[in-house]
């Protein structure tokens, strides 16, 4: 086992794996987290969720439920041990452990934005599940190698083909078995690594247990071979020069094959798969060899893309050291210690504790305060930091996530990070005059740190609404406001987050003459409305010619109607998937304003908008319900009474898995009637789907509630 590393020390680039760790909830992805810094030296005792003393999950509100919440990233280091592996030397792997639950999805987003690999934790009983499908859709997103560690394999139910095969029908990927399990459920006792035909058997489970090298047993022996055959064919498919020889009869040598793997995984033509139990402390050294042996390194990955500011001209940073410096900021971090973090991926160059660097997406320039090396919660200070490290910086003040930090004298914007738009509010207001503004400035550090949940004050009623992913994000965020911030608040329920939209195309004038003593007001324009596609967003397009419209007015009229759109028209809800085309107007030579114009775009929208068949939207959840058999029936008919609509049931052991599609608006407080309805036995898991037309009649009690 590794020693425990501290100093910063440097390794060549080719020597650091940059990897997350990504799966659905209760997958095991902590405990797989936990397992890696102990058998790396890391951590001398092993936490446990159950027991509230995890590393990773460092939060009071994540021991509290044993959940992850917040991505926690640390540094460790490790040396393949089992002999054959293609590196016999240290490497440096930064792990970010990332939440399951969907409410924490922008985590799972920024973390793989920035991440060179992924190792995908999966229930050996329940197979491929819904979050799971999503994170991985994520990372091929962003093109992120990945292995897979089938887990929990002594899990009653477990199955591994079952597994592989919802690998294959799922997630549509190429499988590479290197580890084969022993066992299964009660049975479980190691794994057979398939290219050097070695069989590891851990005999207890307790922490530190050293497993032992034995032969194959025998009752398994023709299954191995049939499934190293599979793997041989597999590999030598994506290397001709292999390909050749294995065609031709000759058998590739194992660190041919293993050096063939690790290209196909690193071009993510094929996804090695692991398997163990981490709770029970068995396949874990495998797997880490495995992140060693096949997960990219820096210099493995394209060089970053980005542009020139101020232009469209596209540019690279390759990962060099000497290159000019440039790094992502990926993470906000609130620290009541060192006060705010800045988590930065660093793309090229370097960087050093007390210097200056650029951030091109906002033109400022920025101090360094400290550069520190996280671990989970724990830090430890460096002098600088290079190419391919994720590290964290203290005193940067105008950061945000997503924004590109680079050296001054070669300025570039990397491609940023997009996160999904929040689904559901709630108003929150302070117990007391003290609390007001001690909540402002809590709600502002919370959405500097999170970029899902938005903050907006309702001017009319003067209250404060709070957005984010799904009722247990907001239940976090009001709790951690409490705890460290010390703002008590009352709450109100959580409300459906709908949003407005058109269904024809419509024109409208919009005209302001203000005569009061004095200089007047004259603001006039013609607005055209068209309805864009589902998720198409806002698009504005200016056709004035021959300067109906002085050239310096437009843009007020644009900020007029951009903020009609905010506002919404019939029901108060952002207006979305719209073109807004100016294409005539008039102005006065004395008495226009930009003050004018804005109001006059402002009511040209909203008029057009009354035209255009307004519609109101709201989300549309994917439902995912895992049932006794005996409890399908009720289960269905409540889903169709929420409106939902179910597209499909499936068997998995002894249980049913429905999934539907049901309005957000009627799942509220669903996991307790889902529990009540089915003895506590039911379990599910929801997703925002999409956005649709509500219908007419409940429509109609959501204007008449807003106007009221």
């Amino acid at each position: 086992m590794g020693t425990v590393k501290t100093s910063h020390r440097e390794l060549p680039m080719d020597k650091i794996r940059n990897i997350g760790i990504i799966a659905h909830i209760d997958a095991g992805k902590t405990t797989t987290s936990e397992r890696i810094l102990f058998y790396t030296g890391k951590s001398y005792k092993i936490g446990d969720i159950d027991e509230g003393n995890t590393q990773m999950d460092w939060m009071e509100q994540e021991k509290e439920r044993g959940i992850t919440i917040v991505s926690a990233a640390t540094t460790t280091f490790w040396t393949p041990q089992i002999p054959g592996s293609l590196f016999t030397d240290e490497h440096r792997i930064n792990l970010i452990d990332t939440p399951g639950h969907v409410d924490f999805t922008a985590e799972v987003e920024r973390s793989l934005r920035v991440l060179d690999g992924g190792v995908t934790v999966l229930d050996g009983e329940e197979g491929v599940q819904s979050q799971s499908e999503t994170v991985w859709r994520q990372a091929d997103k962003y093109k992120v190698p990945r292995l897979c560690f089938v887990n929990k394999m002594d899990k009653l139910g477990a199955n591994f083909q079952h597994t592989l095969d919802d690998i294959h029908e799922k997630l549509g990927a190429k499988t590479a078995v290197v580890a084969y399990p022993i066992g299964a459920e009660n049975t479980f006792r190691g794994v057979v690594l398939l290219l050097e035909r070695k069989a590891l058997i851990w005999a207890g489970d307790e922490t530190g247990a050293k497993y032992t090298e034995e032969d194959i047993p025998a009752d398994i022996k023709d299954e191995v071979e049939a499934e190293r055959a599979k793997l041989l064919e597999s590999i030598c498919e994506t290397d001709d020069t292999l390909l050749e020889k294995y065609l031709s009869g000759e058998e590739p040598t194992v660190p041919e094959l293993k050096k063939a793997l690790r290209a196909a995984t690193i071009a993510y033509k094929l996804v090695p798969i692991y398997c163990g139990s981490s709770l029970r402390n068995k396949g874990v050294q495998p797997l880490l060899d495995g992140v060693v042996d096949y997960l990219p390194s820096p210099m493995d990955v394209p060089p970053a893309e980005g542009t020139l500011p101020d232009s469209e001209e596209k540019t690279t940073r390759a990962p060099d050291v000497k290159g000019p410096f440039a790094g992502l900021a990926f993470k906000i971090q609130a620290d009541p210690h060192v006060g705010k973090l800045t988590y930065v991926r660093i793309y090229s160059g370097r960087v050093d504790s007390g210097s200056y660097i650029y951030n091109a997406t906002r033109d400022v320039t920025e101090r360094v305060g400290r550069l520190l090396l996280m671990h989970a919660n724990d830090r430890e200070e460096i002098p600088f930091a290079e190419a391919g490290e994720i590290v964290a910086i203290v005193g940067l003040k105008d950061t945000k996530t997503g924004d590109t930090l680079c050296d001054k004298d070669h300025p570039v914007v990397l491609e940023g990070i997009s996160f999904t738009e929040p689904v559901i509010s709630l108003a929150i207001e302070p117990k007391t005059k003290a609390d007001q503004e001690k909540m402002g400035i809590a709600l502002q550090r919370l959405a500097e740190e999170d970029p899902t949940f938005k903050v907006k004050s309702n001017h009319e009623t003067g209250q404060t609404l709070i957005a984010g992913m799904g009722e247990l994000h907001l239940e976090v965020l009001v709790d951690r406001m409490k705890r460290e911030f010390k703002v008590d608040a009352n709450v109100g329920n959580p409300q459906v987050a709908y949003k407005e939209t058109i269904g024809k195309e419509a024109e409208a004038e919009g005209k302001y003459i203000r005569q009061s003593g004095g200089r007047g007001q004259y603001g006039h324009c013609f607005l055209r409305i068209k309805p864009l596609g589902r998720g198409e967003g806002y698009k504005w397009v200016n056709s004035i010619v021959g300067g109906a419209i002085p050239r310096e007015f437009i843009p007020a009229i644009e900020k007029g109607v951009k903020e009609a759109l905010e506002n919404g028209v019939i029901a108060g809800y952002p207006l979305v998937d719209i073109e807004v085309e100016l294409y005539d107007g008039s102005y006065h030579e004395v008495d226009s304003s930009e003050i004018a114009f804005k109001i006059a775009g402002s009511m040209a929208l909203q008029s057009a908008v009354k035209a255009a068949a307004p519609i109101i939207l709201e989300p549309v959840m994917k439902l995912e319900i895992t049932t006794p058999e005996e409890f399908m029936g009720d289960v269905i008919g409540d889903v169709s009474s929420k409106r939902g609509q179910v597209l499909g049931t499936a068997q998995r052991g002894n249980v049913r898995v429905i999934t539907a599609m049901v309005p957000l608006a009627e799942l509220s407080r669903y996991v307790t009637i889902l529990r009540s309805m089915t003895q506590g036995r039911a379990s599910s898991y929801m997703e925002m789907s999409h956005y649709e037309p509500v219908p007419g009649n409940i429509a109609d009690k959501i204007i008449n509630k807003e106007t009221n």
